[in-house]
């Protein structure tokens, strides 16, 4: 079992397989973009719950990610949960550039962003802070507002793919 590199660091593709073996649920982080005003987003299975007091959720992002600054931009932004039938919307905002709402239903939620037709859940909330983390940011936000959306199983990623949530 070789965890480590001859340089002492561990290996990634090794890392990227191990940890690929705890379960995420999949989101995706809408806004609209300050300069345009047409909808922006990525996707994320990095998300997580923080805090009940105050409310709090985080989630990282790449710091390659060209979406990102867009979405950043707005005071509010919505994370929208997403369904076990709705892995071809975290393909389309999982995509670098080009229209990621083309095709996509969405209505608006109240602090003004896109929630995704289908979507089991969204959370407005405000970037409260964010901390460098080797190649990615990880962003905490402060919760403003939130509901439940639509009803299914939520979308998983698992060992590099996608699935959903059989009820027991």
């Amino acid at each position: 079992m070789a965890t480590q590199s001859g340089n002492g660091h561990l290996d990634s593709r090794r890392f990227r397989s191990v940890l690929g073996r705890f379960a995420t649920g999949v989101v995706a982080i809408t806004a609209l973009d300050t300069d345009s005003g047409d909808p922006c987003g990525l996707a994320a299975n990095s998300f997580t719950s923080v805090s009940l007091e105050p409310p709090l959720v985080a989630f990282c992002v790449a710091h390659t990610s060209t979406t990102w600054p867009r979405v950043r931009g707005a005071k509010v932004l919505t994370v929208n949960v997403l369904a076990d039938s709705q892995q071809p919307v975290c393909a389309q905002m999982a995509t670098s550039g080009g229209d990621k709402f083309a095709g996509l239903d969405w209505t608006v939620s109240p602090g003004g962003n896109p929630v995704l037709d289908g979507a089991l859940a969204w959370i407005d909330c405000a970037i409260e802070a964010e901390h460098l983390a080797g190649d990615h940011m990880i962003v905490v936000a402060r919760v403003l507002q939130l509901d439940t959306h639509a009803d299914g199983g939520p979308l998983v990623f698992f060992r590099g793919g996608y699935g959903g949530f059989a009820d027991c």
